[in-house]
């Protein structure tokens, strides 16, 4: 199975993405991920997006879509993959279907914005790598990290003002892409639930079609 996974900022993409991959046995492609791997390995583009990164810059369309090629054309892929953050735009769309490469089905979950912002809002961290939120995991501690005792923290992209202008860029830019796999019959909504499990459950369904 071929998959893109839709989502804004805090739907839950990774952890849904996650829990594909182990159900299909497929690899879960992050476009960070990829775009870190290939500068690791030291690829030309990989060069070529570390110059733009090195710079402060973002990495353009045509090298980012170039790196995605080359890992969905490789053994990793061979038996499908799922997509999570590509395409992010008609223009990426159109290149991903320019590639030649066949995606059998678009999910996209749902989730309204107020209950982002509650989300993600409510997550802190610690430099230690420990995650908490304030409303579904919260510390033994209010503050305090339960495993090295350090101050908790908000992550700047955690922020609600930085949430706000997350999901407005995503309304505009990224949003467009569903009625753009509509179209083509490609496109699978499923409302996020208020626990994972249950969210997981109604996407294993909607995929279990295809």
């Amino acid at each position: 199975m071929n998959l893109i996974l839709m989502g804004a900022p805090g739907a839950g993409k990774g952890t849904q993405s996650e829990k594909i991959s182990e159900k299909w046995n497929i690899p879960a492609i992050s476009t960070g991920e990829i775009l870190r791997a290939a500068i690791k390995a030291g690829t030309e583009l990989g060069k070529t997006a570390k110059s733009y990164i090195d710079d402060g810059k973002l990495v353009p369309d045509e090298i980012v879509i170039g790196i995605i090629k080359e890992y969905l054309t490789s053994d990793a892929c061979k038996d499908g993959f799922i997509l999570d953050g590509f395409p992010r735009s008609i223009p990426q769309a159109e290149a991903l279907d320019g590639m030649g490469v066949k995606i059998d089905v678009v999910l996209s979950l749902e989730v309204a914005d107020e209950k982002i912002v509650e989300r993600m809002s409510g997550r802190r961290v610690c430099t230690c790598g420990a995650s908490y939120h304030t409303v579904y995991k919260p510390s033994k501690q209010a503050g305090i990290c339960d495993k090295c005792g350090a101050a908790l923290y908000v992550r700047k992209d955690d922020a609600p003002e930085t949430v706000q202008k997350r999901l407005e860029t995503y309304h505009t830019q990224t949003e467009p892409l569903k009625d753009y796999y509509s179209k083509k019959g490609l496109l699978v909504t499923v409302e996020g639930q208020e626990e994972v499990a249950d969210t997981t459950r109604l996407v294993f369904e909607a995929l279990s079609r295809f």
